[in-house]
């Protein structure tokens, strides 16, 4: 009996150890950023075309936010937002990045642009845009370090050129993801065999075909469940950029003959087998977490960089899209479930943005010691997760900062306080809308509310002006003449 004794106690204190380390272990994060997903572009949030019922199933299992954002209304910024918790302006990423192909032939210069940019036909001079986001940022897996967390990029970065891509970003692997804003064919080998751009010619970098005529966002599915059946039984931290669903809007044609109904608002049979495409991708992520039974340790946060794209989707009830400062472009899906941590089908009007995601991750792995803490602009959402909603968020404004011309009336900055939602457009004009009683953004209340609008214009400077956000400043060079002949001729024959 003294002998068993001997041989069962290594053996429990060996389980016991194993049962410990089990309790304790990180947990597995997965965020998922879809290109140019809009808020209406999933079952969950009242679609009635498009079938996403994996996605719903986040919804269903966790929490759903109704007043999620992407921190700018196109992608880079927000991309650069998703990374360090900061807003773009304080990044320094406010518009989209050109690609190599996209620069008429210009290499990668030796630093990023400083000097502002304008024309005489324009009233302000604008900052202009990086060609990479700075790696002196932290990034989410250069935080995560310090935990010996395992971490890869499946798709879309489009955060700057080589020196540039994911693993130059803290990523110890990446599959697919380099300067591209779109990927050349959503059909292996995903290239453009006369494209005029070597990159174009080459495909997605790191993700080379292999099956002629596999589906781009099957492919990250593949690429996803390969990684997390390699880390099983290590903490890691996967992010999936889905290139869908923007354009090219290419689908396949028996995905996209299924959609033969119109919806209320929605109609594109290709776009909707694209979006039935990253729901096929979030099956296969979801059936491979419960299969090597590591789905209860595993936080998926699923959103977009921007709103859909008018065109291919429609945003309704939303006003306008991708792009525009209306809530259209930059109102998003949020989703977050993590079981048995974020109680099952709670939906929570809390107003959360793409700034928010790297400060929760930190609170969900328990802490991140460093010598130096860098200055975030998001806050964690896991006490208002964890409670169901019931713990309120202590943040009750979001700021936008578009310093750039994209679409008339140029240039805008958003505050959002409560239900109210300013936008400054810099030439000079206010918007002012209720969003709690005027969703669709149908009517401006600038002109009914000046002291509404003194209020909020004030709190908007002093915050952009604490993040050292570059703002557009007046043209010495703006010509009054040409720029209203200009716009003359643009108007001729319009009613």
């Amino acid at each position: 009996m003294a002998g068993m004794k001997r041989f069962l106690l290594p053996l429990f204190l060996c389980l016991s150890a194993a049962i410990t380390t089990a309790e304790e272990r990180l947990p597995n994060i997965i965020l998922v950023l879809v290109d140019d997903m809009g808020w209406m572009d999933v079952t969950c949030q009242g679609s009635d075309f498009y079938r996403t019922p994996n996605i719903d199933r986040l919804a269903s299992e966790g929490m759903r936010f109704t007043n999620g954002y992407a921190a700018c209304a196109v992608c880079s910024p927000t991309r650069a937002a998703v990374q360090t918790g900061r807003y773009p302006h304080r990044v320094g990423v406010t518009d989209w990045i050109r690609s190599r192909f996209q620069r008429g032939g210009k290499g990668t210069p030796e630093e990023n642009p400083t000097e502002y940019v304008g024309g005489k036909n324009r009233k302000l001079l604008c900052p202009p845009n990086p060609f990479w986001m700075e790696h002196g940022e932290e990034t989410i897996p250069e935080m995560l370090d310090s935990k010996n967390y395992k971490s890869a990029y499946i798709g879309k970065w489009h955060l700057g050129d080589p020196a540039w891509f994911p693993e130059g970003q803290g990523y110890d692997e990446n599959r697919g993801g380099c300067d591209y804003g779109q990927p050349p064919s959503y059909f292996d080998p995903y290239n453009l065999p006369k494209g005029r751009h070597e990159t174009l010619r080459e495909g997605i970098f790191k993700l080379p075909g292999r099956k002629p005529g596999e589906y781009l966002t099957h492919r990250e599915g593949d690429e996803a469940e390969a990684l997390i059946r390699m880390w099983e039984h290590t903490p890691f931290f996967l992010m999936i950029g889905h290139y869908a669903v923007h354009t090219p809007i290419q689908a396949i044609p028996e995905v996209a003959a299924k959609y033969d109904t119109p919806g209320e608002h929605q109609k594109n049979a290709k776009y909707a087998a694209m979006v039935e495409s990253v729901d096929d991708a979030m099956g296969q992520v979801l059936k491979t977490l419960e299969e090597l039974e590591i789905d209860d340790r595993t936080m998926i946060i699923f959103t977009s960089d921007n709103g859909g794209l008018l065109g291919p989707t429609s945003n309704k009830p939303l006003r306008s899209g991708k792009g525009y400062c209306y809530e259209g472009g930059i109102r998003v899906p949020f989703l977050v479930r993590w079981p048995g941590v974020i109680p099952a089908g709670k939906v929570s009007d809390a107003p959360v943005q793409s700034i928010d995601l790297k400060p929760t991750i930190e609170e969900a792995v328990g802490g991140i010691e460093r010598d130096a803490t860098p200055e975030l602009d998001g806050i964690s959402l896991m006490d208002h997760l964890a409670s169901g909603g019931e713990i309120p968020l202590e943040r009750d404004e979001l700021i936008w900062h578009f310093p750039h011309y994209r679409h008339a009336p140029g240039p805008y900055s958003i505050i959002r306080k409560g239900d109210y939602k300013l936008i400054k457009f810099w030439e000079g004009i206010f918007e002012l809308y209720d969003l709690k009683n005027d969703l669709g953004e149908s009517q401006n209340l600038a002109d009914e509310m000046p002291d509404k609008v003194k209020e909020l214009d004030d709190m908007l400077l002093k915050r952009l002006e604490e993040q050292q956000a570059k703002l557009p400043k007046p043209n010495p060079d703006f010509d009054t003449a040409t720029s209203k002949g200009k716009r003359k001729k643009q108007g001729k024959g319009k009613k």
